[in-house]
């Protein structure tokens, strides 16, 4: 009996140790899809001139910044992170850029055109246009003043992009803290991150069609949203007439402090000036609203995060090794 029970525990252990091997190569395996430094020999100046052309818009413009990190996420929450955003429509199809989410207001191809063009002429063929999106991201945010943060890269260009895919993708404006945790849910992010990455409306501004309903036509009862502080109201009045003539007309997403990445956003929700019903929302739910109070006072924790929950983003389904292509031109497939 003692040598069958030997037995069994080298068995065991062996077994054990096998699984841990396995788990151990698997997770290698999964890490090594998207890797740090990744054009370091192929193309070692990528990162730099993504930089610098973003560095250039932002000094011209310091709503690119803004524009650019949205246009990562628009991405990354449609098919994945692999450029199909930056597709232009054909005769036959409607691309995601020209979905009424999308046009007008999201902006940054030029940016992510320019810096393609001067890969391209550099390292041609190599550098993905989703990579260079992803890029384009991290350095926006560092230059708002946010934390900076590694992108590994590899990430590989789709060649479908459909503007049907938006509505079935995106948050809505008029999202509840529950859809809200379930559309992130379905992209393999947590509630926390939700919360995290709902930060990003620290900077930028928003098109007043997008939250007017909140101001004139709330509900069959209320023209205002009870929900948004009153002297808030009266001042987006004042910016965005009824109906169709503020159309063209945008004002700030955090009136405080627009074009720097800090936890303004988040007070300003505690102080019931979040400018979209997913954005007040968040104070609706007692778990989002315990977040909401804790980023709120707590800066450095927030933009750590924040920095990783932008790097988790950077990862969801992206293409990889023979996946997708490698698009010369970021606007249209090889």
């Amino acid at each position: 009996m003692a040598q069958i029970r030997k037995c069994l525990q080298i068995s065991t252990t062996n077994t054990i140790a096998f699984s841990i091997l396995v788990l151990f190569s698997l997770t290698g395996f999964l890490e090594a899809d998207l890797q740090r430094g990744f054009y370091m020999q192929s193309c070692p100046m990528a990162e730099f001139i993504v930089k610098d052309e973003v560095r250039q818009a932002f000094f011209s413009n310091r709503g690119y910044a803004a524009g650019l990190v949205r246009l990562h996420f628009h991405d990354c929450f449609v098919r994945g992170c692999d450029a199909s955003v930056l597709l232009d429509s054909t005769p036959g199809n409607t691309a995601e850029k020209d979905a009424p989410a999308n046009n007008p207001s999201l902006r940054g191809f030029d940016v992510i055109d320019n810096a393609k063009a001067r890969i391209e002429n550099m390292c041609p063929g190599v550098v993905s246009c989703a990579d260079i999106v992803a890029f384009a991201a991290r350095d926006s945010v560092e230059m708002t003043g946010g934390f900076g943060y590694d992108v590994p890269a590899g990430r590989r260009d789709g060649r479908v992009s459909l503007e049907s895919d938006i509505k079935k993708n995106l948050p809505p404006a008029f999202a509840d803290a529950d859809l809200l945790t379930k559309i992130f849910a379905s992209k393999g992010l947590s509630q926390d991150e939700m919360v995290i990455l709902s930060g990003a409306h620290t900077i930028g501004r928003a098109h007043c069609t997008s939250f007017t309903d909140r101001l004139y036509t709330f509900n069959s009862a209320t023209g205002q949203d009870p929900s948004m502080n009153s002297a808030y109201a009266a001042q987006l009045k004042q910016q965005c007439p009824s109906g169709n003539a503020g159309a063209n007309i945008v004002v700030p997403m955090d009136p405080i402090s627009p074009v720097v990445s800090d936890t303004a956003y988040y007070r300003d929700i505690l102080n019931h000036r979040g400018l979209f019903t997913s954005d007040q929302a968040l104070l609706s739910n007692t778990d989002t609203a315990g977040l909401v109070t804790q980023y709120a006072n707590s800066p450095g924790l927030w933009g750590r995060k924040f920095a990783d929950a932008m790097g988790a983003m950077g990862q969801i389904g992206v293409l990889t090794g023979d996946e997708g292509e490698i698009r010369i031109n970021c606007r249209v497939v090889n």
